[in-house]
């Protein structure tokens, strides 16, 4: 019996890899044995798809918690998993912000299990949440291992005063996305598939069936306006607000934040919450929340990522929004993709691997995970297909481009969002030998795209400003001179799709893409980037040095000045500068953590820049 159940898995993987379809993006990869290989041309050498298993994954923390007769029982489902885990009560008091206040005393996790006393432990004197007058309480938890590290923090609902029943809980969110002068999505997820409805007033917004994500459209909102609203979640209740924008070209003050780079740094605890800076992340949303932002942008690395198990790919994501949900209750978060969020598909031999983005694309790859992940505008361009570099016009070939390349307007400012690791190979050495495309690289339809856009707002009346943020700086100034859109100054780096190279180059593209928010567009104000752990300012003129030495193909001519305007520093391992041509440029750099905040006046633009660490003001200056 046991001998035929290891032949029909076998056979059952076998017949499942035998049906994937390799994309036609990618060449020199093959079916053997059951497996996927790719083999080197020029050393004929095989690379085995080998993914890595992970440690911990979202599935050992979600439905981990039942009630029991006195407490809380928690199965991670991972014996191999021992630590401690700390609780405690969300206070009654209803704060626009809240995290969990830890209880004194932690639970031992032993072979996956923990249990923790409530019941005969708490008294009056410990009660935050009254659980013992209102029989229903809220917990979070935290989960730490034997090593000190810091995998997940949990939250749930309970009734009752022992036993104890687990209720209805949102485990994710709320969140608002997608705020106009008219209307906004509110966002949750719960560990029950249910029906939740959102009440403003007397106006009330609902799912349609049972689901466990939600995204709830709010609808025929007054511009301008802050709006109460309670998330019904069975027989729980959650509360805070918002405020719609105002009408396009009302041209009142207001301002927005900016960074990227949260991945996990150095130092331990909160510093590296399994994917997560979460000590600084915590500092930036709540200094975002202090300055009265009306929304908040961050292009990419939210996650440390380069993962092949998507399950520990949301493990991380569901840290990132943990940390940052009680601000994000009340303020939007717009979210850009970057590099660190890719999931691969991975190649080994020996101590050698290679790795792809993943594979099929429509249901795998690290865009398709992306968009699961962030509620975002589905306004940007479909996807490659169709392009100049599409080797079968009649199928999909191509990862969809829907809610990481999108836009947004904030009265009269526009945000273009664009994607700089779109069919990401993440071995620039293998691009030209396994397919895909490179980090840095803007593609054609993207391109094109991003062209129909800026003329659309060049001519919207309503719109003074235009701000256009990717992951990668078109001109890396400490960390990333080897790739972004310079790659030590050799144009040679470009896509490969079905083994044909891209027509320009990295630098060549660079300029491409230079000229439309340039030459080409009077309104773009800035380029805002992260993927580099500092603060730059750097200020482009028609002067300004940004080729290589003997560069023998056009030069672009930058007809006025412009911003480039980098922080990736929100709590990433930090980048020093180094010397590129642009050097003399830079006008301000820091390795200082730093949140950037964009003054709109009317037609006045200033940039201020603290230290959410220490809330030092780093610079002041004005931009426009």
């Amino acid at each position: 019996m046991k001998f035929l159940l290891i032949f029909f898995l076998i056979f059952f993987q076998f017949v499942l890899i035998s049906q994937v379809e390799i994309p036609k993006t990618l060449h020199n990869l093959e079916v053997k044995n059951a497996k996927i290989v790719f083999t080197d041309p020029k050393t004929k050498i095989e690379y085995i798809q080998a993914d890595k298993k992970s440690k911990y994954t979202i599935d050992n923390f979600r439905n981990c918690v039942v009630g029991t007769e006195t407490g809380i029982k928690f199965d991670f489902k991972n014996k191999e998993l021992n630590g401690k885990l700390y609780w405690g009560f969300y206070p009654l008091k209803n704060a626009n912000a809240q995290y969990p206040i830890f209880y004194k005393k932690p639970a031992t996790i032993l072979n996956g299990i923990a249990e923790i006393e409530i019941k005969d432990e708490i008294s009056m004197k410990h009660d935050i949440a009254d659980f013992i007058n209102k029989k229903k309480f809220k917990i979070g938890y935290r989960i730490q291992d034997d090593q000190g590290v810091i995998i997940y923090d949990g939250k749930a609902n309970f009734k009752g005063t022992g036993p104890f029943e687990l209720s209805n809980s949102i485990i994710s969110g709320p969140f608002i996305n997608m705020l106009t002068d008219s209307s906004a999505v509110i966002s949750f997820e719960t560990n029950f598939a249910s029906k939740c409805f959102v009440s403003i007033g007397n106006t009330i917004f609902s799912d349609s069936i049972d689901v466990i994500n939600h995204e709830i459209q709010i609808t025929k909102l007054k511009p301008n306006t802050k709006y109460e609203y309670a998330v019904v979640f069975g027989d729980n209740i959650e509360k805070s607000n918002f405020t719609t924008a105002p009408v396009n070209g009302s041209r009142k003050p207001f301002k927005f934040a900016f960074a990227s780079d949260c991945r996990q740094g150095q130092g331990g605890g909160e510093r590296a919450i399994w994917g997560v800076n979460s000590y600084i992340l915590k500092k930036i949303s709540a200094l975002t929340i202090n300055k009265k932002s009306a929304f908040w942008q961050f292009t990419g690395d939210v996650i440390q990522g380069y993962l092949t198990n998507p399950a520990e790919l949301k493990l991380q994501y569901s840290n990132f929004k943990r940390t940052i949900e009680p601000f994000a209750h009340s303020v939007p978060l717009y979210v850009g993709i970057g590099n660190h969020e890719v999931v691969t598909n991975q190649f080994d031999s020996d101590n050698k691997s290679i790795r792809i983005n993943k594979f099929p694309y429509k249901e795998q790859s690290m865009e398709k995970y992306f968009a699961d992940e962030f509620v975002n505008f589905s306004n940007g361009p479909d996807s490659e297909d169709g392009s100049n570099c599409d080797p079968d016009l009649s199928n999909i070939d191509f990862p969809s481009y829907k809610e990481n390349a999108y836009f947004y307007t904030y009265d009269n400012m526009a945000m273009i969002v664009l994607n700089s690791n779109y069919l990401y190979t993440a071995d620039k050495t293998k691009t030209d030998v396994i397919g895909g495309n490179l980090h840095g690289y803007i593609m054609d339809n993207q391109l094109k795209w991003l062209e129909s856009v800026l003329n659309k707002f060049e001519k919207d009346k309503n719109i003074d400003h235009i701000f256009v943020t990717i992951h990668t700086p078109a001109f890396p100034n400490g960390g990333h001179i080897d790739d972004d859109m310079w790659y030590g100054g050799n144009n040679y780096y470009r896509p490969y799709i079905n083994g044909k190279p891209a027509e320009k180059g990295i630098i060549e593209r660079r300029d491409e893409f230079l000229d439309l928010i340039i030459n080409k567009s009077k309104k773009t104000v800035a380029l805002l980037c992260g993927d580099e752990h500092n603060y730059s300012r750097l200020l482009l003129n028609s002067n300004s040095n940004i080729y290589p030495e003997n560069w023998d193909k056009p030069k672009l001519k930058i007809s006025r000045n412009f911003w480039q305007i980098t922080n990736g520093s929100a709590g990433a391992p930090y980048y020093s500068q180094e010397i590129v041509p642009w050097t003399n440029d830079v006008k301000y750099f820091s390795n200082q953590y730093a949140l950037c905040f964009f003054n709109i006046n009317n037609k006045k633009v200033t940039l201020e820049v603290i230290d959410p660490d220490t809330l030092e003001e780093i610079e002041t200056v004005n931009l426009k």
